[in-house]
């Protein structure tokens, strides 16, 4: 068997470097150290250099001019990506793009793709529901009236919601039905609410009454939100390996030049072994991420169905990038929580990360009601 990525995987992952090279985890304000979000908006100059570099329209189709790739080579971007903070809708655009042209209607993917893969447009989606422990399509209600599709109901902490020209809504229908409405920012009858992050980002709460859409803007088609949601849960295990190398890395350049008794402290056994068990957590990382990947990208079959390898990969990114993150700060010791150093504010995404799209508990219990709904041979 063959796990090496592709020429086109591996492309990619240099033009990201490339593009992320010059990106600073300082370049805005500490999240310790502001009362409300770091900045009203993300980095557009960034956002730019990712269009001109082919990288946003990455996953897109061909006749939609995208180089046609799968979410393999975006787990792969995002993970560079996260090794410096960087500050884009990266995932939200690229998930939500992929969904439309993966279950919209041909009109819709014309009018929406092409504007993404040229960064015109930005994508976002609403996936932590009223509270951000119930399933997010039960926060609104969607249902047919007088040839249109009204939504209503409230999602919570929408990511980047203030800056994106779409907004995806998933509801349910009066038959249980999950749909997903996109809302164009300003549309009438939805009202953003400013929330912050625990990272220091600008979020909102989207609070849609009698919000009317047409039929194209509104995706029926069975599945639509469920793989929205696995690509969304999957991104984010690929920013967590992503944060979890650079912490890691950071933490053994620390340890390799602070001295004590004339020493590196690296060469204290209780220092190595720290550090190897978080070196373990994120090997476990990459290959719960790389097996949830394959499963969505190949569709191939396996014991349990791909949701199972996606709550894996979501519970060991939950646990593992805590577990990293902690060690690191213990390892550098008061000089990881100096705020000049960069070590918080990878600590304070981190835990975004770790309960985005739920944490570790919640995919533990989707995990067993699989394992008792496909008991294994």
């Amino acid at each position: 068997m063959d796990f090496t990525f592709t020429e086109e995987q591996q492309a990619a992952v240099e033009a990201a470097r490339a593009v992320f090279s010059g990106v600073a985890p300082d370049g805005v304000l500490s999240p310790a150290l502001t009362p409300g979000a770091v900045d009203g908006e993300f980095d557009r100059p960034l956002w730019a250099k990712l269009a001109d570099a082919d990288l946003l329209s990455l996953v897109l189709a061909p006749e939609h001019d995208g180089a046609g790739l799968d979410v393999i080579a975006l787990c792969l971007v995002l993970r560079e990506s996260a090794k410096v903070l960087a500050r884009v809708p990266l995932l939200e655009t690229s998930a939500v793009a992929m969904t439309v042209e993966r279950f919209g209607s041909p009109a819709l993917g014309a009018r929406v793709l092409p504007r993404v893969g040229r960064g015109e447009l930005v994508l976002t989606v609403g996936a932590n529901g009223r509270t951000g422990h119930d399933p997010a399509e039960l926060a609104v209600t969607a249902r047919q009236e007088d040839g249109a599709w009204v939504l209503d109901g409230v999602q919570t902490a929408v990511p980047w919601a203030q800056c994106a020209g779409l907004v995806a809504v998933p509801a349910h229908t009066g038959d249980g039905r999950a749909v997903l409405g996109l809302v164009p920012r300003g549309h009438e009858g939805l009202t953003l609410s400013e929330q912050v992050s625990t990272n220091g980002e600008l979020f909102a709460e989207a609070r849609l009454d009698s919000v009317r859409l047409d039929g194209e803007s509104l995706i029926d088609a069975e599945g639509a939100w469920e793989w929205l949601r696995g690509l969304l849960t999957t991104g984010t295990c690929a920013l967590a390996l992503g944060l979890g190398e650079r912490v890691l890395s950071m933490t053994s350049e620390y340890t390799g030049k602070r001295e004590q008794f004339g020493f590196p402290v690296a060469t204290f056994q209780a220092v190595a072994v720290q550090s190897a068990d978080r070196y373990i957590d994120l090997r476990a990382m990459e290959a719960t991420l790389w097996q949830a990947a394959w499963r969505i990208a190949t569709g191939a079959g396996g014991s349990l169905p791909t949701a199972g390898d996606i709550a894996v990969a979501k519970i060991w990114a939950s646990e593992g990038v805590r577990r990293v993150v902690q060690t690191a700060q213990h390892l550098h010791g008061g000089f990881g929580a100096d705020t000049d150093y960069p070590l918080h504010r990878y600590h304070a995404w981190a835990k975004q990360l770790e309960l985005s799209l739920g944490p570790a508990a919640a995919h533990e219990e989707v995990l067993g009601d699989l394992l008792a709904a496909h008991p294994l041979g």
